[in-house]
């Protein structure tokens, strides 16, 4: 059996979200509803010049997805690549 397509995420699905869906409930930033959004939330807060602290999304996504890696900190812009 085929895999179902994915729907695509609308301002309006997020609107229906509860307030406990997001790292940030007061502003509904960073939804963490789904283990899917939970990764993106923490790719997102770990870009620079994003709003939201990395930390604070880090624990949220701890809490409610164990099984998650999270690092501790945010992860340095170095990278391994050889210029």
């Amino acid at each position: 059996m085929a895999p179902r397509p994915r729907r695509a995420s609308t301002a309006k699905g997020t609107s229906k979200l509860p307030r406990s869906a997001f790292a940030y409930p007061k502003t509904r930033q960073y939804p963490i509803n789904t283990p899917r959004r939970a990764r993106a939330a923490l790719s997102r807060a770990a870009q620079p010049g994003t709003s939201g602290s990395y930390k604070v999304v880090a624990a949220k996504v701890r809490a409610r997805y164990p099984g998650i890696s999270v690092g501790k900190s945010k992860p340095s812009g170095s990278s391994t690549r050889k210029k």
